[in-house]
């Protein structure tokens, strides 16, 4: 996978892309991941990327020329899918995280001021994702959240695929609780279930934690949750007992 991130800060992505998980799928030649700066397609002399907007209102806004240059230089002949990071885009999740792990290239651009000229939305970007009901001062802390949670669906990037399998929202639900040693901790002790042995059980278990824990803390989840009978049994009675 190549990964193309189109920024007006190309140094605040040095940390982040440079440490843990991202770092080595790098190494290991999984991803490939690609900084250009906005400014670099600008072409006065001030490298000027931003503009006041028609009809008044406060802050400037991000001119479409760089943008439209950086992109076409990006992707020359091919079609790549070109994302905008936006608080008006369609709300991130694990399911658009996985639809795109499946791209083999793509383009991620990183809004700033109070937003770039529509002409970018309109006929630029064939996607708009927002990671959650609230303003940044930028796209690229939403860019390292879209790269990070994209990246670890790519197999081979985890110590084990079915680590992808078990996160919270992978299956519509939040994780089980995880415990490791000791045993015994200031006298909280790990569930007698986890140290039996018996996989079905803890299977069951775990299941069950998972469907207690996001009727608890995120109960609409189970809208859209895939439920066996089971489950819904299981649902039930954690409903009466409230």
């Amino acid at each position: 996978m190549h990964i193309h991130i189109l920024t007006l800060f190309p140094n605040m992505f040095t940390g982040p892309f440079n440490e843990s998980i991202i770092k080595r799928a790098v190494e290991r030649g999984l991803v490939d991941i690609s900084i250009y700066n906005i400014r670099d397609c600008t072409s006065d002399k001030h490298h000027i990327v931003d503009d006041y907007p028609y009809g008044g209102g406060p802050g400037m806004v991000l001119k479409p020329e760089p943008v439209f240059e950086t992109v076409e230089m990006v992707r020359g002949e091919r079609d790549i899918p070109v994302i905008l990071l936006t608080p008006q885009g369609r709300l991130f999740n694990q399911q658009i995280a996985a639809d795109i792990a499946g791209y083999e290239e793509f383009i991620l651009i990183c809004g700033h001021y109070e937003g770039v000229d529509e002409r970018v939305r309109e006929h630029l970007a064939t996607d708009e994702i927002s990671i959650g009901d609230y303003v940044l001062s930028g796209g690229e802390l939403a860019a390292m959240v879209v790269v990070d949670a994209v990246v670890r669906q790519i197999p081979g990037v985890l110590g084990s695929d079915e680590s992808v399998g078990e996160d919270s929202h992978a299956t519509g639900l939040l994780e089980y609780p995880q415990y490791t040693r000791p045993q015994d901790f200031k006298g909280w002790e790990v569930p007698e279930v986890l140290l039996s042995g018996n996989h079905a059980e803890v299977a069951r278990w775990r299941r069950e934690q998972s469907l207690r824990r996001t009727s608890k803390r995120r109960p609409e989840l189970l809208d859209r949750a895939i439920l066996s009978d089971k489950d819904r049994v299981f649902l039930a009675r954690i409903k009466s007992e409230e």
